[in-house]
């Protein structure tokens, strides 16, 4: 049974009698099963607009504007099959359309790392042949305003189509697919470097008091933007008589000016969500994945508000409901300090745990496979192989599948010790190499943390230190690159965490 709407998702520019439909659409697509799916696009105001694909139909009539849209529903997986879209003596057709799981991925510079900076590249491109796994990659770019289309286009899983693609993203899919056995669909979008705020709408980050310093900082940047750039370009011609010298006479060329930020910066708010967010609203989807947090991560307590901000902010242009969200937690990286330490980047973990907690989301936990000197560790197959197991239990409600680590759940103080409990035991409580557990500290109500015993009793872990005889707060991995053990017996790692609620380094920062 087809529902039919018009569309409200964007406004078109202008009327054109030609039939029009985004990039999103086309050959090679995953359209998501079980699920409201709406196909929209352009044609002569007034015109009726016929869509059919896999014994499903539906009809619409564009409104003034020349704006259509068609909301099938039930299809179910397989294909391929052949997408038609007819408008009075137009009409377009997509082939090779399959019916599957369609999953958005995005954030930065660990969401893009391709394929082929991961490990193992060259048996992992080779082996890639996944002819009902579907790569649909956008092109980056930003936008001060939403925008109706990106430049992209879908392709099947090959040795040639897979280098240059996500590799999170790419072996996340590729385990779902062994899961669930059906098609997988994977928009990858996302930008190294950006912020939360980029991949966030303006009216969103409005409405928030607390990025009320985020939208000020900005502002300043732009009103200051026209002589930022005259000074660097004053700059960049000096720069380049020195460089020039410098050729000539054999010496070093000095460092070039950096380029101000301005309009265009994708880390700008909303400049992301313009750009390779809003053309993608409302393909139907089943969830997104989402690594990203580096960036703001000198901002962690900012983080807490911002990113469920994000997500909320997506389900609602979307308007499909709480679809599953699931994040990857930020790895363990930098120089491993030899005592406990405050962290932004403990701060930012817990923020991400925070938001993972909340209904519909989820955390793959991957605190064990970072690299103490490279921000972009190379083993993207388990953040993927993890992200797809949140997604058994968040999306399709696989109970009893070990979908996560031990989280942290409960604590008590007994005596001079200090009981955890966690949930996502699955199995049982491990300490990883089968020696002691690792990355316990422990404080008194008031003073600092020392490195603490820890010991697994059954399903929970007993904690004391003989240097706090009445211990208050417990933390676990509670740091940049914390030496940590703790797992349960489906071999994933428990997440970091702390008991106690002590303002961060971040709680100022804005």
């Amino acid at each position: 049974m087809a529902i039919v709407a018009v569309c409200g998702a964007f406004v078109a520019p202008r009327v054109s009698a030609e039939l029009w439909m985004p990039s999103v659409f086309g050959d090679h697509m995953v359209l998501q099963q079980d699920a409201r799916v709406p196909v929209w696009g352009t044609a002569d105001p007034g015109q009726t607009v016929q869509v059919e694909v896999a014994g499903k139909s539906g009809s619409a009539k564009a409104d003034a504007q020349g704006n259509w849209r068609v909301d099938l529903r039930d299809l179910e997986d397989g294909g391929p099959h052949t997408m038609t879209v007819t408008a009075g003596n137009n009409s377009r057709s997509f082939s090779d359309v399959l019916v599957g799981e369609v999953w958005v991925c995005s954030g930065q510079s660990n969401m893009q790392w391709s394929v082929s900076q991961s490990a193992d590249p060259e048996n992992e491109i080779a082996a890639a042949d996944y002819p009902t796994l579907r790569l649909f990659h956008v092109e980056r770019e930003t936008s001060d305003t939403p925008k109706r289309d990106c430049n992209a286009k879908w392709t099947a899983t090959t040795p040639e189509t897979i280098t240059g693609f996500s590799a999170v993203a790419y072996y996340f899919g590729r385990e779902l697919q062994k899961l669930r056995g059906v098609p997988v669909g994977l928009i990858h979008t996302s930008w190294g470097g950006t912020t939360a705020e980029a991949w966030t709408s303006l009216p969103v980050l409005e409405a928030g008091p607390a990025f009320e310093p985020i939208l000020d900082r900005w502002d300043t940047v732009i009103n200051r933007y026209p002589e930022a750039l005259e000074k660097y370009q004053e700059d960049r011609k000096a720069w380049e008589a020195e460089r020039d010298k410098a050729r000539a006479e054999g010496t070093d060329v000095p460092r070039a000016p950096r380029a101000p930020q301005g309009p265009a910066d994708p880390n700008r708010p909303a400049n992301l969500y313009n750009a390779m967010i809003a053309p993608l609203v409302p393909y139907g989807i089943q969830g997104a994945i989402w690594y990203q947090g580096e960036s703001n991560a000198g901002r962690a307590y900012q983080y807490r508000d911002l990113l469920p901000a994000m997500i909320g902010n997506w389900r609602d242009v979307w308007d499909q409901g709480r679809f599953p969200f699931l994040i990857v937690q930020l790895a363990n990286f930098m120089e491993r300090n030899t005592e406990p330490e405050e962290s932004a980047w403990a701060e930012l973990r817990e923020a991400q745990s925070m938001t993972a907690a909340q209904r519909g989301n989820g955390l793959a936990v991957i605190i064990d496979i970072g690299e103490a000197d490279d921000i972009h560790p190379r083993n993207k197959q388990d953040v993927g192989r993890r992200l797809a197991y949140a997604a058994q239990e968040v999306a399709y409600r696989e109970r009893g599948f070990p979908s996560s680590g031990p989280i942290y759940k409960s604590h008590r103080v007994r005596g001079g010790e200090i009981e955890l409990r966690f949930d996502h035991v699955h199995g049982g409580l491990e300490a990883a190499g089968g020696g002691p557990l690792k990355g316990f500290t422990v404080a008194p109500k008031e003073g600092p943390f020392v490195w603490a015993d820890a010991r697994i009793e059954g399903d929970k872990v007993i904690v004391s230190s003989p240097s706090v005889p009445n211990p208050a707060a417990v933390r676990y991995g509670w740091a940049n690159n914390p030496d940590c053990n703790l797992y349960n017996a489906a071999g994933l790692p428990a997440s970091p965490f702390r008991t106690d609620d002590r303002p961060g380094v971040t709680v100022d920062a804005k």
